[in-house]
């Protein structure tokens, strides 16, 4: 297997309030390959959104190692993480409030164009060509090329937050829940609209989601979130076909099932949510977990390899 694109190693967030420190992520390490799609998933705040932040230096995380295309980023300055971050991009939930209002298409693609001067000495006719080759990748008719973001639907919003992360020709993008927010006839289009930009420009991602059904059609592995840790990983078949870890389990049985008569049964999760304030060193999802014991109390369970590519942290997995 060739060399991951992306290595990272212990990652650690925490934010200082006045309660305590917030454990937004913590000690995460996963990898991934050129080329692929490595699935985030767990639910609101367990940190998913924190993580791909701190991958591209968004925000700054508290410790750990980022390896991208062989190079440690965590210690760039600046100026060297501008250089990076050309082949770093990334694709926000919410295609209105991550648009300036006040730009038309063409300004907010040409944005990029014009900041890192893609094009050098570039006039205005090989600018807009370049804008509106872009909006065609994305399928973004050019009859919208003056038009503002209220006067567009969520959809074809979407498609200018692609075409502004394309603008750079990156290499890795986090995709961070760019569909949670439209429609479903409308996250179809931007699914595929994805996987076909992947294929042809060879692109990794890192796609966060909440829903277990895009996860599973868009995903080449899984990674499921608890609070801040990972509490399983596998290739998605595996992880759909056999989970291992009761807080995976219990996600998955919450999918609907698109079979007439099809009898799933839910797993009931019930119990006080941890707080991740300062947590005790014990598994976060004890006070949830119907197969709660005493081992549970006694430290936080590693994430090891029970099965080939399949690593779960529970101490009832072994």
């Amino acid at each position: 297997m060739s060399e991951p694109i992306l290595e990272v190693k212990n990652l650690k967030k925490y934010f200082k309030t006045n309660s305590g420190i917030v454990h937004a992520v913590d000690d995460c390490t996963f990898s991934i390959q050129k080329g692929k799609t490595l699935g985030v998933v767990g639910e609101s705040g367990c940190g998913k959104s924190t993580t791909g932040r701190c991958i591209l230096r968004l925000i700054e995380p508290t410790s750990g190692s980022i390896r991208f295309m062989g190079e440690e980023i965590t210690t760039m300055n600046r100026k060297q993480m501008l250089g990076v971050r050309k082949n770093m991009q990334i694709i926000f939930q919410d295609p209105y409030y991550s648009l300036n209002p006040r730009n038309t298409v063409y300004q907010s693609i040409a944005a990029p164009i014009l900041q890192n001067k893609l094009i050098p000495g570039a006039k205005k006719i090989q600018i807009e060509e370049r804008v509106l080759e872009l909006m065609e990748t994305v399928g973004l008719a050019e009859r919208f090329i003056n038009s503002y973001p209220h006067e567009l639907d969520g959809g074809r919003r979407q498609r200018i937050g692609i075409a502004r992360a394309l603008a750079m020709e990156p290499q890795f993008i986090v995709c961070d829940e760019p569909v949670s927010a439209l429609d479903v006839s409308i996250q179809a289009q931007i699914l595929n609209l994805l996987q076909e930009l992947q294929e042809t420009r060879n692109l990794t991602y890192m796609f966060i989601t909440h829903d277990l059904s895009v996860v599973n059609y868009f995903s080449d592995d899984i990674v499921v979130m608890y609070l801040g840790q990972i509490v399983e990983q596998a290739p998605a078949e595996k992880l759909f076909d056999k989970p291992l870890h009761p807080y995976t389990k219990a996600l998955l049985s919450a999918e609907l099932e698109p079979v007439v008569g099809a009898n799933t049964k839910r797993i009931q999760l019930k119990g006080e949510l941890s707080s991740p304030l300062d947590p005790p060193d014990e598994c976060r999802f004890a006070k949830r977990c119907q197969y709660h014991c005493a081992e549970c109390n006694c430290g936080t369970p590693p994430l090891i390899e029970v099965e080939p590519d399949h690593f779960v942290a529970c101490h009832l997995v072994k």
